[in-house]
């Protein structure tokens, strides 16, 4: 029985678009539920929600369940996970933890130079390409040994996607894109406008011109260009502009919506 294939990794470097949902609720009830929408990725969040690695496995496990509600011939979404951090040896560490969970495709925030992506990358594959620990008969990523060869096979199938937000990770873009094992980068709006001084300004023009000219630059290194975009103008204008995966909602924030839309024709 081979290691699955990565289908999330297959489209990215085809550049397929990949239409996706940031899930924030922590919930693996509510991932469940999602996973039967038709997303094909589904983000669990470990910097900004409150997941840990058991609550981010029962997502995974959710998602994986959840996809049987989904028509015939549509494929299961494939869950992407933001870890914490990813560098360091703390980052190293978390790294290895999320792929014997079971992850196939990390998320790593902050990542600013092109130092720090290869250090993600060496902690997500086996040796000799990487450093991640190889103790996989006790990894539900193995299915505890059901995929014999797994030690040889997980390195083609994992997907390193890193997060450029700063000043700092701009000025570096191209380095950072270019490193080998790096298969996209995503480009986190929010933290972008206040490192470059308009917090709160996602739209500032400024902003909006450096995503613009670093989905571009992601695209000349041959990489994936991600972001979120929760409003159908945005995302459909980046996805034109050659965003390969693109977030157009947060879990939270269309429950939040929906609930106080619900109640707005009962109040004056």
């Amino acid at each position: 029985m081979h290691t699955p294939r990565n289908a999330f990794k297959q489209a990215l470097a085809a550049g397929q678009p990949q239409i996706g949902l940031w899930l924030g609720l922590a919930d693996p009830y509510s991932a469940e539920l999602l996973a039967g929408v038709g997303y094909d990725w589904l983000l669990i969040d470990g910097e900004h929600a409150p997941n840990d690695l058991r609550r981010t496995l029962a997502q995974l496990q959710a998602i994986a369940s959840g996809s049987a509600a989904l028509p015939p011939g549509r494929a299961a979404p494939h869950p992407v996970v933001r870890v914490p951090i990813g560098t360091g040896d703390v980052g190293t560490t978390l790294i290895k933890q999320y792929l014997d969970i079971g992850a196939q495709t990390l998320l790593v925030p902050m990542v600013d130079t092109p130092e720090q992506a290869a250090q993600v990358v060496r902690a997500a594959l086996y040796p000799p390409r990487g450093v991640r620990g190889t103790g996989s008969a006790l990894a539900r990523a193995s299915r505890w040994q059901a995929y014999p060869a797994y030690v040889h096979e997980a390195n083609e199938q994992i997907c390193v996607l890193v997060q450029a937000e700063t000043a700092q990770a701009l000025h570096h873009l191209d380095a950072i894109a270019a490193t080998p094992g790096v298969d996209g980068v995503f480009i986190g709006p929010a933290d972008l406008s206040a490192s470059m001084g308009h917090p709160g300004q996602p739209d500032h023009p400024e902003v909006q011109a450096a995503i613009a000219q670093g989905i571009a630059r992601i695209r000349a290194a041959g990489k994936a260009a991600g972001i979120i975009a929760p409003q159908p103008e945005a995302a459909r204008r980046w996805l034109q502009a050659g965003a390969c995966f693109v977030a157009v909602g947060v879990d939270a924030l269309l429950l939040k919506a929906a609930a106080v839309a619900a109640l707005a024709p009962f109040r004056t």
